[in-house]
Order: C-alpha cells, then structure tokens, then sequence
C-alpha cells in the first residue's frame, strides 16, 4: 500500500489562528460546508422514518432508487434508467476514495483525475496502491489507464465540461477499456456562460454516452443543493454491471445508508422548490463576493458554475492566504488542488450573508 500524505488542512491552523484575531472576526471562505438550514421538508421526512428498527437496505429502498431515476431524467435528462443502475451511498467522498479498490485497481494500475482537482482522486488511487495521474488531455492518458475521473462543475476551479469535452473523455476511455466516472454534485448551481439557463450535462447525457453505459458512471451529493452534508446523502449512476460490484463490496463491508436518511432523501429529490431556493442564496452571495476579489487585485478563472471562486494574485498562493488571514478572511491555497496551480486560491460561497458581506467590506479596504 502507498503511503498517504499529511492531511492538508493541518497546514491552515496558523492562518486560522491570525483570521480569528481579526477585530470582526473570521470569515471563513475555506471549506465548502454549507451554513443554511436543511429544508423543512426534508426534516420533517427525517422524523417520520426515525422508527428504524430493521437494518437498511444497502441498495436503497425501492422509493429511494425510483426518486433517484425521477430525478436524473427531470433534472439531467437522463432517461431509461432501472434500479439496477442507482445506487445511493453514505456521502459521494465514500465512493471518490474507495471505487478503485473497490473496483480492482491497484498496483501497475493508473487513475486519472483533473489538474486542478479535490485531493481525494488521487488519494482513492494511493488507497488502491495504483498511480495517479493529474491530466485534462484524453490525448496523455496511458494503456496502463484503469479508471478516469471527470469533475463538471469542477472543485476548486467552477469549469463546466461541455457535451463535445464529455464525448471526447468517453470515447477515449472506451479506447482504453477503461471505467470513466464523473463527480456532478454542483450541477445545479451554474452562474455564467449559459449554465444559468441550461442544464450543466451529465455524462450519462445520451449525447455524451449514446445508449451505451458500460463502464460509464457518475456520482452526485445532495449536500451542496439540498443543505445535506451532515445527511451523508448521495448515489451513483450508471453502468449496471459497475454498480452491482460495488453493492457486493459495500454488502460484505456494511456501507449502508441509514434509513432515516434514505427517507430524507427521497424528499429532497422530489422537491426542486428549496434547490431553487438556495441557488438564489448562492447566486446573491457570489454576486456580493465576486467584484470585491476582483477589487482586491485578485483575477478569477472559470468560476461558471459550483460553490467557489478560483482566483489568482500573480503570487504564491500562500503569500494570499497570509494577506488574506490578516484581513480576517481564510481561504484554501491552490496547493491543495494539485501541482499545477501554485498561485491560486479558493473562495468558499459558503458562508452567511453577513460574513460574505463583511469579507468583501474588507477586500475592498485593503
């Protein structure tokens, strides 16, 4: 097994140390955890299924499953999906860490992942003792490729993956006989270049796969639309015969959903109100946030879609993280996201009305 690196975060301490000092207090814009309210609707369905005696149904139960296929051809227009091809899990990080194990990849083996890329890609791969490769070009993945991981939106960058990119990734992994999985859990919060207005694609989209979903799967959280991230609520969706490899490793571990949570999310999946609802928080708070990193000196890149700005000073990214830390405000460094991006820095929507407002207050003084 490959050794596994220090936690990253461990590295912010101090600079959360001197935000705290600021005379208003931090602004928290590091971690993408949401701060709104679970919906009502989605806790009232959590009460009810509180008589849980029974152990839960690794699969999920039927009501889970068919909202799970209701939801991806309502909001992704992705249709003909059976049971066999959903299956929820505890979290899409679960399934982002262990799918290589799970699905046999290991030592002589390569996982690809984006450049600029949640660290859990090439963690799932180090897991599997098998190599991790950072690389946007279908064109530089190897033979030895097992498994691609696509991110669309893109977590820390907010790049959306057009149909023609998608479609270029797939026939590529198709070449290598390789799995391709895409991380989806921000598609339904799009800002600009038309992904206000249209539906982000899936790579299930029939445009993007065709009829044919072997060795294709995506993954998706409810944590960013529906306030779920202490629900631990996700699926995946795809390839059946992926899928059913996957049921048998969870079974024999006991990765089940808890029931009450599966009850939670058969609510918020049939409920697009409150999604509606905190897209508009989202899109108020970028609104307030964006100009103010931009009045700072800082130049934003992508940033289209998903829960973040991914902006730039022309300097290493710890030199803004310090400067940002002294006006109150922590922020994640690029370094965090690959090798790739040494100068970057990611900017959290995730905070309240008033810290969003008071992060840019002190942008803009200086």
């Amino acid at each position: 097994m490959k050794p596994l690196p220090d936690y990253p975060w461990d590295q912010m301490v101090p600079f959360a140390a001197r935000a705290r000092a600021h005379a208003d207090g931090i602004v928290d814009l590091s971690i993408g955890s949401p701060v709104d309210q679970t919906p009502e609707v989605i806790r009232t369905a959590l009460a009810a299924a509180t008589d849980a005696h029974a152990y839960p149904q690794t699969a999920g139960t039927p009501e889970l499953l068919q909202a799970i296929i209701a939801w991806y051809g309502r909001r992704r227009g992705v249709i003909g999906l059976t049971e066999k091809n959903v299956l929820p899990t505890i979290g899409s990080k679960e399934m982002v860490a262990l799918l290589p194990f799970m699905l046999g990849v290991g030592e002589g083996d390569t996982v690809v992942h984006p450049l600029a890329a949640y660290p859990t890609y090439s963690i799932g791969a180090a897991i599997a003792g098998a190599e991790a490769l950072a690389s946007d070009d279908p064109a530089e993945w190897p033979a030895t490729t097992r498994l691609i991981w696509l991110n669309s939106p893109g977590n820390p960058d907010g790049r959306v993956l057009p149909v023609a990119h998608l479609r270029a990734a797939v026939d590529r992994a198709r070449e290598l006989g390789a799995v391709i999985v895409s991380d989806e859990c921000y598609a339904e919060l799009g800002w600009t270049d038309g992904w206000d207005t249209e539906p982000i694609p899936s790579i299930l989209d029939p445009r993007v796969a065709g009829t044919d979903r072997s060795n294709v799967l995506a993954i998706y959280s409810l944590s960013k639309q529906s306030n779920m991230a202490g629900y631990r609520g996700a699926f995946a969706a795809g390839c059946a015969d992926l899928l059913a490899r996957v049921l048998t490793v969870r079974k024999h571990a006991g990765l089940m959903l808890p029931a009450p949570l599966q009850a939670a999310m058969v609510a918020a999946l049939g409920d697009d109100e409150h999604v509606a609802v905190q897209r508009e928080r989202y899109r108020s708070r970028r609104a307030v946030l964006l100009p103010a990193v931009v009045a700072a000196g800082f130049r934003v890149e992508h940033s289209e879609a998903g829960l973040y700005l991914w902006a730039t000073e022309g300097v290493d990214a710890w030199e803004s993280i310090a400067r940002l830390a002294d006006l109150g405000i922590l922020a994640g460094p690029g370094h965090f996201y690959g090798d790739g991006y040494p100068q970057h820095v990611r900017f959290s929507l995730t905070a309240t009305d008033e810290r969003i407002g008071a992060a840019a207050a002190r942008l803009r003084a200086g």
